[in-house]
């Protein structure tokens, strides 16, 4: 509260300081409220000579003359008593092009005295006067003004006097006429972007947005202040007819976006407002002619849905109890005050020329941007406090999460141990178990024709299975398949060569290929079935194995040059023993084979692995 105390005293002591220095540089100057008018012709350089008439300063010339669009000279007369010294002239307002002339000679010209006209009303206009321009004695200023009727054009009040004096009510009157509304566009401009931007990247908030609209279309509006021709319209018309279109849509904008931060959204009452700002530019864009001169109705409609939407927020706002909405409420106070003045101002029921708006318009909009700012910081509080909240949830998640995969992974562990476990007994007893029971019946009951053999080869039969156990569990994992088929491709062909069998192997792209050990026992296992039966009961002579990566399947290939067999006749006669230990092996190796053997054209045996489906 020390701080607001302190700034108002302050800027009390400022307007007191200016009030002091304004009644003195006054007092330095003689004010012209009395002069002569007569209408002229647009195209004229000269006043006419008859029809004179006296009129008052302020003056408009539409009361008098309500159909003339057109010129009209104003004749004052400067009494200067001494011409060596300058004196400075001062025109508060002329709307909307002039001329000036001071005993005859020009002193000023507007770019454009006839239509697209000049708009010098934006601004006061001051000049310094001194010989051979000025005369001791009577002086005669003549003033074209050029105007349309429909757009209060006319003379405001003309002083003279001290140069110092008068070029400081004039800067005076150009930091309120056209500085402030300078400084309000481009904060309109500067706010409405920062916002568009906010809005930009929060979507779901259409009150940054609704805010951005209508403080550019503010901008567009106080762009009507400061412009000094009627670019880029082609006359006053256009120009007039269009500001009042922006007008009618700031209005609108401007009842939405109160709604939207009063957090209501009415659908119905939005689309009217959408629709009356379309139809007010439509309107001023196909019949300017029509809309800038009847401009009244228009400004009248939409200041009643202003004087209607702001006292009803207002009073929203005191019963929500929320302090953003009521500091808005609070900042939009003295703008609709200085609204009332400006609305009396344009219908003529004031005796003025200057819009008050202009004057708090810069304040409002710095006290609604931060509004609207700590309503923003409020919200990212809020989605930081979310955020806190759930980055501690997250971590309590991860925490257990991490916990329950650590769980999960030492029973997964602990099964593939139990399962590998499993799969070597199963093996154990599958092969080396099946073969001691073989050998024990043979040794209880042995057959004397045939001596110790059959027992011999299956002791073999028990050490070759235990090889391949210990080939694939007990050695290192980290060997490819071509190094595993090493010492099996060794064992196998001194076997066959022992009963005149040439083994020719092949092995191609094996290197850096990794099975698992279950999976590699099968695989040996089922070459070591595949190699038994050729050595058994082929005939052959010549046995081809082939192993080889393709389209990420491993190929295995048997083939031998024997007498060959029926496969239906070998199912039926050996109960099918030997190509159901093949089928059990392919299956656990999620594989397909193919058997192709015919009588007298030996067999082939194939097996299809696919390797994706392995790795896993």
């Amino acid at each position: 509260m020390t701080w607001r105390i302190l700034v108002g005293i302050v800027l009390l002591w400022v307007l007191a300081g200016c009030a002091s220095h304004r009644a003195t540089d006054r007092d330095a100057l003689v004010t012209l409220t009395q002069v002569d008018a007569v209408r002229g012709s647009w195209q004229a350089n000269e006043a006419p000579v008859e029809g004179w008439m006296p009129v008052s300063l302020l003056d408009d010339w539409s009361k008098r003359w309500p159909t003339h669009d057109g010129v009209v000279w104003y004749r004052l007369h400067m009494n200067v008593r001494n011409a060596n010294q300058p004196i400075g002239l001062l025109l508060d307002y002329v709307c909307l092009a002039d001329a000036v002339y001071v005993n005859g000679s020009l002193v000023h010209r507007d770019p454009s005295l006839t239509e697209p006209l000049s708009r010098s009303w934006v601004a006061p206009q001051y000049f310094l006067l001194d010989k051979p321009l000025l005369q001791s004695g009577d002086n005669i200023v003549l003033i074209r003004v050029s105007g349309l009727a429909a757009y209060q054009p006319g003379l405001g009040t003309v002083r003279y006097g001290d140069p110092q004096a008068a070029y400081s009510e004039y800067r005076k009157a150009w930091l309120v006429r056209y500085q402030l509304r300078f400084f309000d566009f481009a904060i309109s401009a500067v706010l409405g972007g920062v916002f568009l931007m906010m809005w930009l990247f929060r979507r779901k908030d259409t009150t940054y947005g609704w805010y951005a609209l209508n403080v550019l279309i503010g901008a567009v509006f106080e762009w009507n202040y400061i412009a000094s021709d009627v670019w880029p319209f082609s006359g006053t018309d256009g120009f007039e007819a269009f500001n009042v279109a922006v007008y009618v849509a700031y209005v609108c904008s401007f009842a939405v976006f109160l709604l939207r931060y009063c957090e209501r959204r009415w659908p119905r009452l939005e689309r009217i407002l959408f629709v009356l700002s379309l139809l007010a530019f439509a309107c001023a864009l196909c019949a300017p002619g029509w809309v800038g001169p009847s401009r009244g109705p228009w400004i009248a409609v939409a200041s009643l849905i202003y004087y209607i939407a702001l006292p009803t927020f207002m009073i929203h706002a005191w019963r929500s109890r929320k302090t953003d909405q009521r500091v808005l409420a609070l900042c939009l106070i003295i703008p609709m005050v200085a609204s009332v003045h400006d609305i009396l101002l344009f219908y003529e029921l004031v005796h003025d020329r200057t819009y008050l708006l202009a004057l708090t318009a810069p304040f409002t909009l710095v006290g609604m941007g931060f509004v609207l700012a700590y309503r923003f910081s409020a919200a990212m509080r809020r989605v930081d406090g979310f955020n806190t909240e759930l980055q501690t949830k997250v971590d309590a998640a991860t925490t257990e999460l991490s916990t329950s995969l650590e769980r999960e992974h030492t029973l997964a562990l602990a099964t593939t141990r139990m399962s590998e476990r499993l799969n070597l007994v199963r093996d154990l007893h599958d092969g080396f178990g099946g073969s001691l029971v073989s050998a024990i019946a043979a040794l209880e009951h042995p057959a004397s024709e045939q001596g110790a053999k059959p027992t011999i080869e299956t002791l073999k039969e028990l050490r070759d299975d235990l090889r391949l156990v210990i080939d694939t569990t007990a050695q290192d994992h980290s060997r490819d398949l071509a190094e595993l088929l090493g010492p099996f491709r060794y064992r196998w062909t001194r076997r066959l060569d022992a009963i005149d069998i040439e083994a020719r192997w092949q092995f191609e792209s094996l290197e850096g290929l990794h099975l698992s050990a279950a999976q590699q026992l099968d695989l040996l296992r089922f070459l070591q079935e595949a190699l038994t039966n050729v050595m058994k009961h082929s005939g052959a002579t010549c046995v081809d194995v082939t192993m080889r990566v393709a389209e990420e399947n491993l190929h295995v290939t048997v083939q031998d040059n024997g007498r060959g067999f029926d496969p239906v006749i070998a199912r039926a006669n050996a109960g099918g023993a030997g190509l159901n230990s093949l089928n059990a092996r392919a299956h656990r190796l999620n594989g397909a084979w193919v058997l192709d053997a015919e009588p007298g054209t030996g067999a082939t045996l194939k097996l299809i692995i696919p390797l994706i489906t392995a790795a896993s």
